[in-house]
This record gives C-alpha cells, structure tokens and sequence, in this order.
C-alpha cells in the first residue's frame, strides 16, 4: 500500500517515476505507431540495465531521438551516430543506438508496404488473460513474447528478444499484468475492453 492509501503491484509503490508509470502508463493499451516504436526501442536500451534508469533518461532520450518518429530516425546517418553516443542523457551503447536507427528504417519500410509496428505486436495478443495474485504469477517470457519476438527478427529488428518483447506486451497493454488487488487492474481492464486494435 503507498502512503496514498492505495494497493499497487509491489514495484510500483515507490520510487515517485516508478509509481508514476505504474499508475499511468504500464498496462494501458496504445496503438499509436510513435508510442509503439519508442517502448519497442526503450525495452531494448532497457536491456542489462534497471528500468528505473530508463526512466529517469526517458526525455532526454526523446529529445536525442526526435521524440521516437521513426520517419525522422530513419533518416539519421553516422554523424547521428557520433552526436548521440557523446549525448550523456542517454545509454550511450553504440549497439543499441544503431539498432534503434536500422529499426526505425524497418518500421517505415512496414509502413510502405501498408503494415504498421503497431498492428503486428498487437496481432500477438494473448487469447487467455490470467490474473495474477502475486508478483511470482508474472512470467518473463511466454509463448506469445517468443511468438512476437521471432517475427520481428524475421523482419529484421534487432534487441527484441523472448524477455524484451513480453516487457513490451505489458508496457503496450497486450497483457494486464496488475496484480488482482492492484488499484489499476480495474481500470485497465476497462481501457483494454474499449480499444480499438490496429489491423
């Protein structure tokens, strides 16, 4: 229980930017191509590292990435490059800023012929939506996330692992994953029932 008084999922109580992306953002479904795009490349920088670090560069990483447009990243060249892995608001890993790079150019060659980021994750979501009681119920991997993540290797997106792409189902909202007593279950649930999929 946060000092507020409200039940959350044990991770999301404190520290104040962990509670704050419990409480708006983790569970709740987006289709938004931009907002897709920038969780699939943030699950990515996320990777060997606490999330919490992702979150406190996460406007920094817009700014260096122009707020995650694929179109714009997709024209980023090595001098691109050079400025971002000297930019210290960010995860200066020359691997994944490139792989951020080359997946934004995948994302906009989906997008010539007609596909979305957005429509293809969300063409994984699970049939059956366990609730879990207790954090040891959440898995890290399922059989969806691997699903996920050996279609976009197939198409050529790299740092989109089994682990990655279920991290990246539950920021999407593919899955709820808010602990049954969790305040925000509820409210998710009522989010998910009402969006629209992309297709």
């Amino acid at each position: 229980m946060g000092s507020d008084g409200l039940l959350r999922c044990p991770w999301g109580v404190s520290p104040v930017d962990y509670r704050t992306y419990h409480d708006r953002e983790w569970g709740r479904p987006t289709g938004e191509e931009a907002l897709v795009f920038e969780r699939l490349c943030l699950e990515g920088f996320q990777s060997g590292l606490s999330w919490l670090t992702i979150l406190h560069k996460r406007e920094a990483f817009r700014r260096a990435f122009a707020g995650f447009h694929p179109e714009v990243l997709a024209r980023f060249r090595e001098s691109d490059v050079a400025r971002l892995l000297r930019d210290p608001g960010i995860v200066r890993h020359r691997g994944k800023i490139q792989a951020a790079l080359d997946n934004a150019r995948l994302t906009m060659r989906l997008h010539e012929a007609g596909e979305s980021l957005a429509a293809i994750c969300w063409s994984f979501e699970p049939s059956v939506h366990p609730v879990p009681e207790c954090r040891e119920d959440v898995p890290a991997v399922t059989a969806c996330s691997r699903g996920l993540a050996a279609d976009l290797r197939r198409r050529g997106f790299r740092f989109v692992g089994p682990t990655t792409a279920y991290a990246l189902m539950q920021a999407l909202g593919l899955v709820n994953d808010h602990l049954r007593e969790c305040f925000a279950r509820p409210e998710v649930d009522r989010e998910r029932a009402e969006f629209q999929r992309p297709c």
